[in-house]
């Protein structure tokens, strides 16, 4: 199967212009926007990406090690579910090569607009359009899709002396794959999921590896096991078995959901982390050290089979202190502990609750989403909808993912809530759909109230799903399957609709084209 053209191919600039819908954004959820609005017949749109080619976190993150963290059948589109994985939880080279033929078999090469970065955008309320200032020109556009993601903005170790440092300082979502780690002492600052995957990757070739742990994680054991070519050729050509793999699997992690929302029943799985602990780390110190003092589900989960194998190792060291300085080659811990380095790795993750563009998309009154959110943080409706922002879509927005849910099973079922969005708005005339104050307020209120006895609100601990308001900004506090009927069902009453004074032209729908969404298949069917 081809792939999408190299990236020079790829940067077709159009100079702005008048368009139906400007998605932004080039991920997972750029390109599953961009081929759900062609479906819909909106075929007059750009999808923006600020990089030189598509794949979103899974083109920036390259560091040794980089996987998902959920099954590979689970991260991938419900509608073109027929990648042949090689192993069940995917690396991220064969995750991007996903993304890049996927995009190529749905033509989304067609209206992507790579090196284009968006400056501002402003709702003009005359013309119910969004006007979209880019590196590229001025686009007017119907519908704004942010498909920009919670994992973009890198999370900087900020401590004195890092600047000076005479050696490489690398971020996981930065890697460089021009410095060579064999035989050098490297210090990882961080110990959350991409410290996990890195450890084990680069232990065996660098000098001496020393983690700075502030906080220890729960890790349970990964299954990731290579996936025989016997059982792909099976899962493409028998009937039922990919759809029953998915629905078993959609099972395991909604089971799993089940117990962090009630933090009773996590006695079992915080037993069989614990359990992992002591077979694999029979330093009672050093055991005592990663064991952590919150409940399993208060931060993000983590899953590995071969992090604690790599910390028992005697030239890996483990300093459960955070950096407070840098002197020359020397890292400094708040414990006084010293430790000497050739590069250093922070493994620090990202600003999860900071969109990218929050400072520079103006509503109906000027103000930014930014000064929006100022108080208490991200709050949307069905995380997809802003008061005073309309014909505004955010994809992964607040409050929607938690630590089992696969991001794309979030993600097919608000498609479909936008697909039915945009044929309300065609069907009716409107020039724009704003949903309305009392609406967003009373859902988050609903959200904030079953998320204060889950584990993420009630384990014990503090985490990026916090906002530093107080509010929990990120999770979702009921099942995906809550989730998915919620979105499913369109509610053109929670929205403010406006009938535009010259009807705007409307797109008419095609047919659908090969590995379409199937009529009864949209959002999550496990």
């Amino acid at each position: 199967m081809s792939l999408l053209p190299e990236p020079a191919r790829e940067a077709r600039p159009r100079g702005g212009g008048d368009v139906q819908a400007v998605v932004v954004g080039a991920g997972f959820s750029g390109i599953g926007a961009a081929i759900r609005l062609r479906q819909e017949g909106w075929r007059d749109l750009v999808v923006l990406e600020k990089a030189s080619q598509l794949g979103g976190t899974w083109r920036e993150n390259t560091y040794p090690g980089c996987a998902c963290d959920v099954p590979s059948s689970l991260y991938s589109y419900y509608f073109t579910p027929d990648a042949r994985w090689s192993r069940i939880f995917a690396g991220q080279r064969e995750i991007h090569d996903y993304l890049r033929t996927t995009a190529d078999r749905y033509g989304v090469g067609e209206v992507l607009r790579c090196g284009v970065r968006v400056v501002k955008a402003r709702w003009d309320q005359n013309t119910g359009r969004w006007l979209v200032q880019t590196t590229d020109g001025e686009y007017r556009a119907r519908v704004l899709v942010l498909a920009t993601g919670p994992w973009h903005e890198p999370r900087r170790l900020d401590v004195p002396g890092l600047d000076e440092f005479p050696g490489p300082v690398i971020h996981t979502a930065e890697w460089d794959h021009s410095v060579d780690l064999t035989g050098r002492r490297v210090a990882v600052v961080g110990s959350g999921a991409s410290a996990v995957q890195l450890v084990p990757a680069i232990e065996d070739r660098a000098a001496a590896v020393h983690l700075f742990q502030r906080t220890p994680q729960w890790l349970l054991p990964k299954p990731d096991l290579r996936v025989p070519e016997a059982i792909n050729w099976g899962l493409g050509r028998i009937p039922g078995v990919r759809r029953t793999l998915r629905a078993s699997q959609y099972g395991l992690q909604e089971g799993l959901g089940f117990v962090l929302r009630h933090p009773r029943l996590a006695g079992p799985v915080q037993a069989a982390a614990k359990a992992h602990l002591r077979l694999t780390v029979r330093d009672p110190e050093l055991r005592r050290a990663l064991t952590p003092d919150y409940r399993l589900g208060c931060k993000r989960l983590l899953t590995s089979s071969t992090f604690y194998p790599a910390l028992v190792q005697p030239h890996v060291h483990l300093h459960s202190t955070a950096v407070s300085s840098v002197r020359g080659r020397h890292l400094i811990g708040a414990d006084g502990t010293a430790i000497e380095a050739d590069v250093v790795i922070t493994a620090t993750g990202f600003r999860v609750g900071e969109l990218p563009l929050a400072r520079s998309l103006h509503g109906t009154h000027g103000r930014t989403l930014h000064e929006t959110w100022a108080g208490d943080g991200p709050q949307a409706y069905l995380g997809t909808s802003v008061t005073g922002f309309p014909n505004l879509f955010l994809l992964l927005g607040p409050n929607l993912l938690s630590g089992s849910t696969s991001a794309i099973s979030v993600l097919e079922a608000q498609l479909a809530y936008l697909a039915a969005a945009l044929r309300h708005l065609r069907r009716e005339g409107h020039a724009s759909m704003d949903v309305r104050p009392a609406v967003q307020a009373g859902y988050n209120t609903a959200v904030q109230e079953a998320l204060r006895t889950t584990v993420y609100n009630a384990g014990g601990c503090s985490s990026y799903y916090f906002h530093s308001s107080g509010r929990n900004t990120f999770c979702w506090p009921w099942s995906t399957a809550r989730l998915t009927r919620s979105l499913h069902r369109f509610d053109a009453a929670a929205y403010t609709c406006r009938t535009p004074s010259t009807p705007a032209p409307v797109p008419t729908p095609r047919a659908a084209a090969e590995g379409s969404f199937p009529a009864d298949e949209e959002g999550i069917t496990a």
